[in-house]
């Protein structure tokens, strides 16, 4: 079974309320293929030449797939952007910015290759299941796309005032998913961190070299250094930590109430509990698909009290205890406030066999639903894989 053989294989269209009723927000819609929605904001503001504080926008949306999202621009261009790998598409005027908070869901079409004809009646019975039952609502891998090589998280040493160790983190680890111009950038900075005005000599015009830049006048300055990395990225490391916290929450509280009826999904971040849902009682059923979380924040007042002593044994391991999960610097960075639901099940969901055009003999398996806001769709194909 092969996902995003093609960008046309996954597609993803963010769902919302917004209209365009007047306003000194430009509302635009953004098509995008193969392309990251940091990479695409980030090519739309050299464009126009504008301030990253003018721009709002809901999501993040995978790169390897064709995506449909909002975004505003304070007292943006009133027409429409196009480039070879996406277009942003003038949509009207609006009051104010666009936020997360007006996402109502994302709607998907998915298309799964290279199934052979005698897996059909398998998979139809996993469908079945997904459509009535659900699955477990982590967060995948597409969270965790900043972890490097070592698999630290850059939040982690940023929680405890370790300006420096987060900073390299975020400039100079190495990480699978970059390409030869980042490898060998980061490269410099790994072979000269500390030594600045090598640093600055040897690395192209960049945002990393103007961070360097500042390091030159102020090199032992890490924690305002930290506070100059894009706010875009670093709200993207926040979330990282947070979310690795609560799915390995969310996985030892599933491991103890369900004890040897599970099975173990391969992830980023480690095995990750699932119930086995046909050799659970009525009653364990019905918690999991009740059970709320909250994320993992200082600004959390209100915790669970039979599952919070699991999160404070997996926060021992990051040398960290609840009301340390914040930044103290810079404040405009912090960790989200909010409770997310274990357990996800897909809205609307259709599916259609066909022929697999690219994989002679084959069948390609068609998919339709729709997910509330910050769930994934690739966990539906995992639990069908599994």
């Amino acid at each position: 079974m092969k996902l995003k053989s093609l960008p046309g294989d996954f597609q993803v269209t963010e769902l919302s309320r917004v209209t365009a009723s007047g306003g000194p927000f430009a509302l635009y819609q953004l098509d995008k293929e193969s392309l990251g929605t940091p990479e695409a904001i980030h090519a739309l503001l050299q464009h126009w030449n504008l301030p990253r504080h003018r721009i709002s926008y809901g999501g993040m949306k995978d790169r390897h797939a064709q995506t449909t999202q909002w975004i505003t621009i304070q007292n943006g261009p009133r027409h429409d952007l196009r480039e070879r790998s996406f277009q942003l598409l003038y949509q009207g005027q609006t009051g104010r910015a666009f936020t997360p908070h007006d996402i109502s869901g994302n709607r998907f079409a998915v298309r799964l290759r290279g199934i052979e004809p005698s897996a059909r009646p398998n998979l139809d019975l996993r469908l079945q299941l997904i459509r009535s039952a659900g699955v477990v609502n982590y967060f995948d891998d597409q969270r965790f796309g900043s972890l490097g090589q070592s698999g630290r998280f850059i939040a982690q040493p940023w929680c405890r005032g370790q300006y420096e160790q987060a900073l390299y983190l975020a400039l100079a680890e190495s990480n699978s998913h970059d390409r030869q111009r980042e490898r060998q950038q980061k490269e410099i900075l790994r072979e000269c961190w500390g030594k600045w005005d090598l640093c600055k000599q040897r690395l192209d015009r960049s945002h990393r070299r103007s961070i360097v830049t500042y390091l030159v006048d102020h090199p032992q300055d890490f924690k305002r250094a930290i506070a100059l990395l894009r706010s875009d990225l670093r709200s993207i490391y926040v979330a990282a930590f947070q979310s690795g916290l609560w799915n390995r929450w969310l996985s030892r509280i599933i491991q103890q109430r369900f004890g040897s009826s599970v099975w173990h999904l391969p992830s980023l971040l480690g095995p990750l509990a699932v119930p086995q849902f046909d050799s659970a009682s009525e009653q364990q059923v019905n918690w999991m698909r009740s059970l709320r979380l909250p994320l993992p924040s200082a600004r959390q007042h209100e915790w669970p009290a039979e599952e919070t002593p699991l999160l404070d044994e997996i926060l021992q391991q990051y040398d960290l205890q609840r009301r340390e999960i914040r930044l103290k610097y810079p404040r405009d960075t912090f960790f989200s406030k909010g409770v997310r639901s274990g357990w996800l099940c897909p809205s609307q969901l259709r599916f259609e066999w066909q022929p697999d055009d690219a994989h002679a003999g084959k069948q390609a398996l068609l998919l339709s639903f729709e997910l509330p806001p910050g769930s994934y769709a690739t966990m539906i194909i995992k639990m069908l894989q599994s």
